[in-house]
């Protein structure tokens, strides 16, 4: 995927070096830093246990992308409810006690680290998708747009042009059969982060603090293709958004 970028994508090659193009590049950068991050070998561990090529059941694959506070909890956990299904979140929560640790880590392990998540729980993907209906809250779209929101300064025409190959999806990666992109306008967002009262991340505080790079996350998520993101406004009520989420799902998983 991403190490296949065209020739004429210069603005591809930053975000080339802080996302790995595929398991076995993970796998790689994870083994040369696991000396010095213990808890990059036991991620690298729980890598090596993962099929190479997972296999979905016979159950639809829905996923939920979005910025903070766009409803992503809510709005997984009734569709799981209503669809009888499972519902699985990224990072997995086999590796999600050691964000802290890599999110203080230069770039490149940084995302190495979320990459490799996405990998994990393709593993966990491919068996529950045999069993019931599978919910995703954010998978590899969600590590992808904001790799390359982070790697691209200045303004959405900054980023690479969107037939870049940056925003396919990874070949050697279980892909789902719907990615719905929840959004609201920034000040409702803002209002709702507010009333969360939660702590803040370093990427959520940036979003708030810097308009360009949050424009460059949501921009990056509407130019993914294969499968790109079907986007769903989230500001009515919880209500509304459960059913027009629930009749894309029937219209592309029937």
């Amino acid at each position: 995927m991403l190490g296949r970028c065209a020739p004429g994508s210069p603005r591809s090659r930053p975000i080339v070096r802080a996302l790995p193009p595929s398991a076995c590049a993970l796998r790689q950068r994870l083994r040369q830093c696991a000396e010095q991050i213990p808890e990059a070998g036991a991620v690298l561990d729980l890598l090596e246990k993962c099929p190479e090529h997972q296999k979905k059941g016979r159950f639809p694959i829905i996923v939920f992308e979005g910025l903070d506070a766009t409803g992503k909890t809510t709005v997984t956990q009734a569709v799981k409810d209503n669809l009888n299904g499972i519902l699985l979140r990224s990072p997995p929560a086999c590796i999600s006690q050691w964000r802290t640790v890599f999110d203080d880590q230069p770039t490149p392990i940084k995302r190495a680290f979320y990459a490799a998540g996405n990998y994990i729980l393709a593993s966990e993907i491919a068996k529950a998708s045999t069993q019931a209906a599978v919910i995703i809250d954010r998978y590899w779209h969600s590590t992808a747009a904001y790799t390359i929101a982070t790697e691209t300064s200045g303004k959405v025409q900054d980023l690479p042009p969107a037939q870049d190959e940056v925003y396919q999806w990874p070949e050697d990666l279980l892909k789902p059969d719907l990615v719905l992109l929840l959004t609201v306008d920034p000040e409702e967002r803002v209002r709702r982060l507010q009333h969360r009262g939660l702590e803040k991340t370093k990427e959520e505080a940036e979003l708030e603090a810097n308009n360009l790079f949050r424009q460059r996350v949501e921009e990056s998520y509407r130019r993914m293709v294969n499968p790109a993101c079907q986007e769903v406004d989230a500001s009515p009520s919880k209500e509304e958004v459960l059913k027009t989420v629930l009749q894309l799902i029937k219209k592309h998983c029937a």
